[in-house]
């Protein structure tokens, strides 16, 4: 989909959309257009009782007088209250009306009613970016049109008063879009085309972006004493990998910004197997990593002047007669042991590795990993909010910012002492579950055990908002990219300026 910006003027084909808010208030763009059609804007707005609640929407066929032949009003609320993420969502619900309509082509006026608080060069270019993001979809290994049709909507043109600065906001904002995208793709990968080696594979393609790319093969890691990251992998036919992404946007006295990912490419729970019913949705496992992929594309693309490293373990969890078992014990790259309890709680594993080697050669500012770690924080948090625990105040009021600003929003959960009694172990170090009870606050409070002399680190619990069953406005069905946009605003926020 090809997307412009110009200044407003009125389309001479296609269909063209205005915005209009609660009580009927036009926008100029929707007043003029009502003018030229001799007032069928008023009349609809009338016969079908829209008042401009926020999504409200009138479709008026036009003919050929008009010269375009479809006009589009859609209510943005109260323009007062009109938001930039509200600008996100009208843009993917308009990809969604003018792409499900199978239009080629639309002609959207983002002039808002008047008393609108966001500017509408702002406006313009965060319909773009909803509309952008709305309009991912994974069809590579269909080969018929099947339940979501490919749609045709090819282009649009944006109009704006000041085209100019809405097209380089966008500009940005499309390279977040596509570090999306780059994720949506790796969630939505089938286990048999993406394992830890293909994974891999396909991170060596940020080189181009200028990210630095090292993978760590399965022999690199034992060298390195990374116990628990290969305990993981050890049932698996498909080695693993390690993959250090580096953006070197700014130089500074500081550390840079670390972000670890889960990339466990298909977990089956091991010797500690899961029930076969949803298992096919344990693709989607490496979320963290996705994420953690996405982010480094997004911030390369528009070349942020940051310091950010990018850390993911990639492994298979598979049973198999070398599978690790229940009762194994394994020993850290930081020297700690781990009695295996159930291993299907693998991601804390995993995670320790990845997190204590990104701190020892990187020692950076803060860290945050991310991970689709636990069931018990769906069961806590639903598919609203990811959990996040951390062990700085600071970090975690900066996060949720971002989080809030993008609509990838986190809540904080407890940490402390008390939960560690749950972890105890009468032979190793410690256990790698603590039970049933607080599940996500003891599996956090696991990989704190890996934070390096207090390093300001948080965790991102992700298990209940890396994929969707249901549409959203600018997330279709499947994997969602979560954290992209969290991170790269974070990153923004607190690392550029």
């Amino acid at each position: 989909m090809r997307i412009t910006f110009t200044n407003p003027s009125i389309p001479k084909s296609g269909t063209y959309v205005t915005l209009i808010g609660d009580g009927q208030l036009m926008s100029v763009p929707a007043s003029s257009a009502n003018l030229l059609l001799d007032s069928a804007l008023t009349r609809g707005l009338t016969a079908f009782g829209v008042k401009g609640k926020k999504g409200e929407v009138i479709d008026i066929p036009t003919g050929k007088g008009a010269g375009f032949e479809r006009f589009i009003a859609i209510s943005v609320g109260n323009p007062q209250n009109f938001n930039v993420l509200d600008a996100q969502n009208l843009g993917g619900e308009l990809y969604a009306r003018l792409a499900g309509s199978g239009l080629k082509q639309a002609t959207i006026n983002c002039m808002a009613p008047s008393g609108a608080s966001v500017e509408d060069e702002v406006i313009a270019a965060e319909i773009a970016y909803g509309m952008k993001l709305a309009s991912y979809r994974f069809t590579k290994y269909q080969t018929s049109n099947s339940e979501d049709p490919i749609t045709v909507l090819s282009s649009v043109n944006i109009q704006t008063k000041n085209a100019k600065e809405a097209r380089q906001r966008f500009a940005a904002k499309n390279k977040v879009a596509e570090g999306v995208h780059i994720a949506r793709d790796l969630l939505e990968e089938p286990p048999n085309v993406l394992y830890p080696e293909s994974f891999a594979d396909r991170c060596l393609q940020l080189r181009e972006l200028g990210v630095e790319v090292q993978v760590l093969t399965d022999k690199h890691m034992a060298k390195l004493g990374m116990g628990a990251l290969l305990g993981v992998a050890q049932g698996s036919a498909k080695p693993a990998r390690l993959v250090i992404m580096r953006w070197r946007g700014r130089k500074g006295e500081k550390g840079p910004l670390a972000l670890v990912g889960k990339g466990v490419t298909f977990d089956t729970g091991g010797i500690s197997i899961k029930p076969a019913g949803g298992m096919e949705d344990m693709k989607y496992d490496m979320g963290g990593a996705a994420a953690v992929v996405g982010t480094m594309a997004a911030i390369a693309g528009r070349k942020a002047k940051a310091d950010v490293v990018g850390v993911i373990g990639l492994v298979e969890n598979m049973p198999s007669a070398n599978a690790q078992r229940p009762g194994d014990i394994v020993k850290t790259m930081s020297g700690q042991t781990v009695e295996v309890i159930n291993t299907d709680a693998e991601g804390r594993l995993v995670l320790a590795d990845a997190m204590w080697h990104a701190q020892k050669k990187f020692k950076p500012s803060a860290v945050i990993d991310l991970a689709t770690l636990t069931g018990a924080i769906i069961i806590s948090l639903g598919g609203v909010h990811a959990g996040m625990f951390s062990n700085n105040d600071d970090l975690a009021e900066k996060i949720d910012a971002a989080g809030k600003s993008t609509g990838e929003t986190v809540w904080r959960m407890p940490l402390g002492r008390a939960y560690d009694k749950q972890l105890a172990s009468r032979v190793a170090d410690m256990k790698n579950v603590g039970g049933r009870e607080a599940g996500s606050i003891t599996a956090a409070q696991f990989i704190q055990r890996f934070v390096v002399d207090e390093t300001p680190w948080a965790h991102l619990d992700i298990a209940g908002v890396a994929w969707t069953t249901q549409s959203k406005p600018t997330s279709p069905k499947g994997g969602v990219g979560f954290g992209v946009r969290l991170l790269d605003q974070f990153i923004a926020n607190n690392f550029e300026k």
